[in-house]
């Protein structure tokens, strides 16, 4: 029986450098075990990733699951041309973004606005007031530190958020964070930017309360670690 077009094709620089695509492989060829380890392997990962993008872990947790039915709806027309991660978390992000747009539209989503409609920049300033009157003389426990970086990465906006969880969280590379998010590499270190002034912002009272905290701040959010890209990519923002 002759070998089809599929059969004889060279495996992609993928295949050969990714133990996630090859396990993918072997999905898409009907290994049930290979996709419980995909699962193993990510699950704990996009419930975290998907937590900071959704109100409550339970909702994390449902999403989570529809990714990976996605994945496995989508395993006869996989085609390995990117890392099997980046794949993941485009469908991730895909997801996420969908979930966001129903809360918003069924209003379960209250954003505080300042009396000219602007979203408040600072929505933890009450709670840097009361952490001064508290904790004059202290630094910030490493607990209390993780929880207020939580909450300020909430402030941000979706694609500022997202950019910088799969920045923090995944270590993926402009490139990679790119086509998660169907932006440019310029896009995505623009927003990267952008996510971490706010932060700066946003973090600054507690900085001035509590004293700044080591490894688990705003500049502990650094650069991807792959290279960059150097072309000129189109529809670079700073949203």
């Amino acid at each position: 029986m002759p070998q089809t077009d599929s059969q004889i094709l060279t495996p992609t620089r993928y295949e050969l450098t990714d133990p996630d695509v090859r396990l993918m492989l072997q999905v898409r060829d009907g290994n049930a075990a290979a996709f419980e380890e995909l699962v193993s392997r990510y699950q704990q990962r996009l419930i975290s990733v998907l937590e900071h993008l959704v109100p409550g872990q339970g909702q994390a947790e449902d999403l989570t699951q529809e990714v990976f039915m996605r994945v496995y709806r989508a395993r006869a027309s996989y085609k390995p041309t990117a890392k099997f991660s980046t794949w993941l978390f485009t469908i991730a992000n895909n997801v996420a973004n969908n979930a966001i747009r129903k809360l918003v539209r069924r209003k379960e989503v209250h954003l505080q606005s300042s009396p000219s409609g602007r979203s408040l920049a600072r929505p933890l300033d009450s709670m840097a007031q009361a952490a001064s009157g508290l904790m004059p003389t202290r630094q910030l426990a490493q607990l209390e530190i993780s929880e207020i970086v939580k909450l300020a990465i909430q402030v941000l906006n979706d694609r500022q958020r997202t950019a910088l969880l799969l920045c923090k969280y995944e270590h993926m590379s402009y490139d990679e964070i790119g086509q998660a998010m169907g932006l440019s590499p310029q896009a995505v270190k623009s927003l990267l930017s952008r996510a971490r002034a706010n932060l700066r912002d946003i973090l600054q009272p507690y900085m001035q309360v509590g004293g700044r905290p080591a490894g688990d701040g705003e500049d502990s959010i650094e650069s991807p670690p792959a290279a960059k890209s150097t072309g000129n990519p189109k529809g670079a923002s700073d949203e």
